[in-house]
């Protein structure tokens, strides 16, 4: 099928900087749209971003200036710039992403990456 794998995670000081990743692998015809998505704890799974197979890109209001989507098709891939890091920013990353796949014959589906801390500290 799909596997997502995520990576770029960690713990930074406020005001500081991180790169997410996220590379999909598997028997994969395309990818359509791409998203982060964040979870705090006690709070819901919110989207924070998402980028279409044509490049247009979109924000979360509370992210928007600060982080930056992009996707790296040659690669199944895609990021997530995080600049001017907030404590309130500390979450669990998700990616996720819509996959044209093939088994046989052609599936779309929705794929979730396994999750990345971030954390916001000084």
């Amino acid at each position: 099928q799909v596997q997502l794998v995520e990576s770029g995670g960690g713990l930074v000081q406020p005001g500081g900087s991180l790169r997410l990743s996220c590379a999909a692998s598997g028997s994969i015809f395309s990818i359509n749209t791409m998203g982060w998505y964040r979870q705090a704890p006690g709070k819901e799974r919110e989207l924070l971003a998402a980028i279409t197979g044509a490049n247009s890109a979109r924000y979360a209001e509370s992210v928007k200036g600060r982080f930056t989507i992009s996707r790296e098709n040659a690669k199944n891939t895609v990021y997530l710039q995080m600049n001017s890091l907030k404590p309130e920013d500390t979450a669990v990353y998700y990616c996720n992403l819509d996959v044209t796949y093939i088994e046989g014959t052609y599936f779309t589906g929705s794929f979730w990456g396994q999750g990345t801390q971030v954390t916001v500290s000084s």
